[in-house]
């Protein structure tokens, strides 16, 4: 049985101080209660290596925001896999719509981050996820098929790899795919896996959803068979909707 996964993303906020006091109290809340979930927090860069000592001890992995696809060099305002290991990041989240959206990333560039990262040593949280005029076009399955291929091309290894399945369209907007909507795409991307790995493949690999996931919705979603979880934004700079959300997927 897949155990679930739910990852905190902090984007462009608070400050190394906010954001200490943020992880001191998401610790605090969680206690000894983290069961049947695996979880995560991915503050900002500047303030990863404060969360990083507030969760050492804990069951709580330390996520990074993305990383470069080169080890080190003259790219200026990029963060390599090596320097982010040498702060305790255990995962890496590659391939946000909003990285695609504002920041150029591609499916090509995806890879090449998710190969490094994994190269590396590190877990990869690879996302995926279609646009409203791609979803009205009817072409969603199309295009996260697209990305999942692209993106793992010459992976050879899943263990380390997590699916986020983010409809662009849900994100930050208060809309949220139904659980329907988000369980027929996740069904379709494990077929997706197990074309391109096997036939079992896909039965092993975790997939989140992310897109305005709130502790009100997030037992429904988590119940569906092919959702392990979820990549939660807005919410998780609320403490207690965050650690709502995580007991939500444990009892899941």
């Amino acid at each position: 049985m897949r155990k679930k996964i739910v990852v905190g993303n902090w984007k462009m906020n608070k400050t190394v101080a906010e954001a200490g006091e943020l992880a001191s109290t998401v610790l605090e809340q969680l206690g000894n209660g983290i069961t049947g979930c695996e979880v995560g927090i991915s503050p900002a860069f500047p303030a990863l290596a404060e969360v990083g000592k507030i969760i050492e001890r804990s069951d709580i992995h330390l996520v990074a925001q993305n990383c470069h696809y080169e080890d080190d060099g003259a790219y200026t305002g990029e963060v390599s896999v090596r320097m982010l290991g040498s702060l305790g990041c255990s995962y890496v989240i590659i391939g946000h719509s909003e990285r695609r959206q504002y920041f150029g990333e591609t499916n090509q560039t995806v890879n090449l981050r998710v190969r490094k990262a994994l190269a590396g040593g590190m877990r990869v949280i690879m996302c995926v996820g279609e646009t409203l005029e791609e979803r009205e076009g009817g072409v969603t399955d199309r295009i996260v098929t697209e990305q999942v291929r692209e993106g793992l091309k010459e992976v050879s290894d899943l263990d380390g790899v997590v699916l986020a399945y983010e409809p662009v369209w849900a994100i930050g907007t208060g809309k949220t795919a139904t659980p329907e909507q988000a369980e027929e795409v996740h069904a379709s991307i494990r077929a997706t896996i197990d074309d391109m790995f096997g036939e079992t493949a896909a039965g092993h690999l975790r997939i989140q959803y992310g897109g305005s996931v709130k502790p009100s919705n997030a037992g429904e979603l988590f119940a569906k068979p092919n959702i392990d979880g979820g990549l939660i934004g807005g919410a998780s700079l609320k403490a207690e909707d965050f650690v709502a959300i995580v007991k939500a997927a444990g009892d899941s």
